[in-house]
């Protein structure tokens, strides 16, 4: 997968002050003036990477991917999957972390899930999986967490998953898909688990797939491209304007790659309860009151255009560091955040840790 950052936008001579000098500048100040840009860009990576490898790991990744050996047959079985998913090991994930100064990562099997497959065997994959997982926690004290797998579309199945992750297993929290075939999480199918997550005041990650409708559109776009924000964007509008936002206030929601397209598409969001009376009702304090209740994770967009997009509508106290391992790695977004410029030092201080810890106290210690 490629690096897509957006380099971090830089100023123009064409605004500057009234000085002959600035406004018109030689091509010896101009070198000048970029071999200091430069010097000074580096340093400030520098200093993150030194932060990064001398200092005590500190960060906590809300978005990193582990694949159970069991997950694994299943893919090879199925025929979905990628190398990076099938030949990740816990030592690539521990040696990732300790490069980028991540203290604990939270698990997470990626997509497609369990979507590919139903019924017994389903449910039997969330179990060895959640229970693999588990073990990685223990066996690894402080390094890693687990938000556990769920058959969704299964009612039954799932409200038993839900208990023996989070009662016998111990799991910090459920990770959802955003959609399961032709239905996003504001689907009445998934009211019995939503119910039963507010209940628990659960903590809930949600990944981005290509649902349905959108799978091979165009030939020379995959889903990770394009559907997988647009996917996440379609679950958010749904649980806010399907009421379940505030049907189930206590759910802890975490999204993926800042929200997917949804920071760009803001004036629709918020224009839509005004256009459709039906809307309003879901949304008595407005889009955004909603909105800003959610939390939205760094992972693929830690690059100045996401990050202000994202930052311009959704408090710094709302965004979580993530990184999307093994498909990116820490450092890429550790480099990422400083070199946008958007945040503090100590609003970066709550976005690499201190949300987190909100979410997941546990990890204080």
């Amino acid at each position: 997968m490629t690096d897509q950052r957006a380099a971090p936008l830089q100023g123009c001579f064409c605004c500057g002050p009234n000085d002959p000098s600035l406004s018109a500048p030689s091509r010896r100040n101009f070198l000048l003036g970029a071999g200091a840009l430069a010097l000074t860009t580096a340093a400030g990576s520098d200093r993150a990477l030194a932060q990064t490898t001398d200092a005590k790991p500190f960060r906590i990744d809300v978005h990193h991917h582990l694949s159970p050996p069991t997950y694994v047959t299943a893919s090879n079985e199925g025929g979905f999957g990628d190398p990076l998913m099938k030949n990740w090991t816990i030592q690539k994930s521990l040696d990732d972390m300790d490069r980028a100064g991540i203290a604990t990562a939270m698990l997470s099997v990626t997509t497609p899930a369990v979507n590919f497959t139903k019924g017994d065997t389903a449910r039997r994959l969330c179990r060895e999986s959640n229970e693999y997982a588990a073990k990685l926690v223990a066996d690894y004290p402080g390094r890693f967490g687990n938000f556990a797998m769920v058959p969704l579309t299964d009612v039954e199945g799932s409200l038993r998953e839900i208990a023996y992750a989070l009662d016998t297993l111990k799991a910090d929290g459920i990770a959802l898909m955003t959609s399961y075939g032709d239905k996003w999480l504001g689907d009445p199918l998934f009211l019995p688990m939503m119910d039963e997550l507010n209940r628990r005041k659960a903590l809930v990650y949600t990944h981005p797939t290509a649902a349905n409708c959108c799978v091979n559109l165009v030939p020379t776009q995959p889903p990770v491209m394009i559907e997988f924000g647009t996917d996440t964007t379609r679950s958010i509008a749904d649980i806010i304007f399907s009421g379940n936002a505030r049907k189930f206030p206590d759910i802890s929601w975490i999204f993926s790659h800042a929200g997917g397209t949804m920071p760009f598409l803001i004036e629709r969001f918020v224009r839509h309860p005004l256009l459709m009376p039906k809307a309003r009702e879901t949304v008595p304090d407005g889009t955004l009151a909603e909105l800003k209740r959610f939390f939205y994770d760094t992972a693929q967009t830690s690059n100045r255009g996401s990050m202000s997009a994202l930052a311009a509508i959704i408090p710094p106290s709302q965004i979580v560091f993530g990184t999307d391992f093994p498909y990116r790695t820490g450092i890429d977004h550790v480099k990422g955040l400083r070199e946008a410029g958007v945040f503090t030092d100590e609003q970066m201080a709550s976005i690499e840790r201190g949300n987190a810890l909100k979410l997941i106290p546990r990890l204080a210690s």
